[in-house]
């Protein structure tokens, strides 16, 4: 969900040198919604295999690891578990503002318009388990660690840090 604390800790802007051997722990499920999102053909649709499967998430983990091990960084990727209760009212919040697009999304495709169908299609995105299980394989599959959190990914990060 993101907390708004920048008036308590301050931004601080670092170079990818000042984590060159580090261990950085990263919240998966982030890293997979960016690349759903941004892995996209012009009219929205996203990458997908001779299946009709979703490839976007493993284009985006297949380039984004290699990136990290040249600079010197030592990934740990964190995967959600159970979402605490008190995320229930922003899910549900989340998934009726992606069923608004998705009429939407409808809408500009029967009119031909690829920037609003790109627009909407990025606010209909869902992560899927498959997607997460898939993810996992791959990172597996690069020798990384992976750990599975008991609640939220972003949480366990802090927590290891």
């Amino acid at each position: 969900m993101g907390l708004n604390i920048s008036n308590i800790i301050p931004k601080k802007e670092i170079s990818w040198e000042e984590l060159k051997n580090k261990k950085i722990a990263v919240d998966t499920s982030q890293v997979l919604y960016q690349f759903l999102s941004s892995i996209r053909q012009p009219d929205g649709t996203p990458l997908i295999d001779s299946n009709n499967n979703v490839t976007s998430h493993l284009m985006g983990i297949s380039t984004r690891i290699p990136n990290l091990i040249e600079k010197g960084i030592k990934p740990i990727f964190v995967f959600d578990g159970k979402p605490p209760i008190l995320k229930l009212h922003e899910k549900e919040s989340r998934e009726h503002r992606k069923q608004l697009a998705e009429k939407k999304l409808e809408e500009a495709k029967e009119e031909g318009d690829e920037e609003l169908m790109l627009r909407y299609s990025k606010q209909t995105i869902r992560l899927t388990l498959d997607m997460s299980k898939e993810a996992r394989e791959l990172i597996d599959a690069f020798g990384l660690p992976t750990i599975q959190a008991p609640s939220e990914a972003e949480a366990q990060c802090s927590f290891m840090a």
